[in-house]
């Protein structure tokens, strides 16, 4: 079935067909005729074809940091319909917590030519900047925020500083397990927020109550040894992530502590390990799906409406009091 096929059926011209088919205007009468006859015949343009007239691909891809994350899996589930909606099919690359496959996958992107790309990243290096700042296509950045490019990120630091503030009330040996401080969001933002909490609260931070661990559960048991050899007074822990709070919380029961009756424990996520560990974990709450429908809208608003006019969205959270804290 060709066009000049679904005109000759529809009795119209082939530049009106060709105009349907492209969202150009046509009468209600012969928009209503075309569709019946491609209805009835099962049409179906060619992709290749439209691509080659329109210069669009109807394509983007989406990069993330490891396909095993419930962080990453709630942005996803929010970006996919998302598109679907708005008629964007999505492409998924996995760069495996690698920097350099993360800039990989986007060169390919460039070279395959998609529409545009939503990047949810952890760690930017100068090669990340430089790439971005001469990339072809709209790019969104999710998760964190970047001044080259449209982003949506969470209010890290406000919630860390919220959730410190809390502890504080009620411990006086709070420590902190963090992560990375190239990591801009879960490292240094939290940090930042955790340290202007003990700061308000007029509580003198040392160095040795912070550190920097992975994203892990194991590294959680091993944040919470060294902090008991270190501070065995420690009466407070939070930690950068659910993750990190739930081995925390394995390795001092382990020890016959009482949580939260010797030691507070919270983190941050809301994850479905934070509701399964005993007792429940105090955390803060993300709208990590909602992130990831805003961030697809945010990039087909900057394809559709041809701007390239920088926008952020900077998204809301909420604590969740559970039984791991007073």
């Amino acid at each position: 079935m060709t066009i000049n096929e679904i005109a000759g059926l529809a009795g119209v011209s082939r530049a009106t067909v060709s105009r349907y088919l492209n969202q150009g205007y046509v009468s209600e009468e012969k928009r209503e005729r075309i569709r019946q006859v491609i209805d009835q015949t099962g049409y179906q343009p060619s992709s290749q074809a439209q691509t080659l007239r329109t210069r669009k691909t109807k394509l983007i891809g989406v990069i993330i940091p490891k396909i095993d994350s419930y962080t990453v899996s709630c942005m996803v589930q929010g970006i996919s319909p998302a598109l679907a909606k708005s008629g964007y099919q999505l492409l998924l690359a996995n760069a495996e917590d690698d920097e350099q496959k993360e800039l990989d996958h986007l060169k390919l992107f460039r070279e395959d030519h998609v529409d545009g790309v939503v990047l949810i990243g952890t760690i930017f290096t100068r090669k990340h900047f430089q790439v971005l700042k001469d990339y072809q296509v709209p790019v969104v950045i999710l998760g964190q925020r970047l001044s080259v490019c449209s982003c949506v990120y969470q209010a890290d630091r406000e919630a860390a500083k919220e959730l410190a503030g809390r502890l504080l009330r009620k411990s006086r040996c709070l420590c902190y397990a963090g992560v990375t401080l190239r990591d801009q969001a879960v490292g240094m933002d939290r940090r930042e927020g955790f340290m202007e909490a003990c700061l308000e609260a007029g509580r003198t931070v040392e160095a040795g109550q912070m550190m920097e661990v992975s994203f892990h559960v194991d590294s959680g048991r091993r944040a919470a040894a060294d902090f008991l050899a270190r501070y065995p007074e420690m009466d407070g822990l939070l930690c950068a992530t659910d993750d990190i709070a739930v081995g925390a919380i394995l390795y001092l029961k382990q020890q016959g502590k009482r949580i939260p009756e010797d030691i507070q424990v919270a983190g941050f996520g809301d994850t479905l390990m934070a509701q399964i560990v005993e007792p429940n974990l105090t955390t803060v709450h993300y709208h990590y799906k909602t992130s990831g429908e805003e961030a697809a809208r945010l990039l087909v608003g900057l394809l559709e409406e041809e701007t390239k006019v920088r926008r952020e969205l900077k998204m809301g959270y909420e604590i969740m009091e559970r039984g791991s804290t007073l």
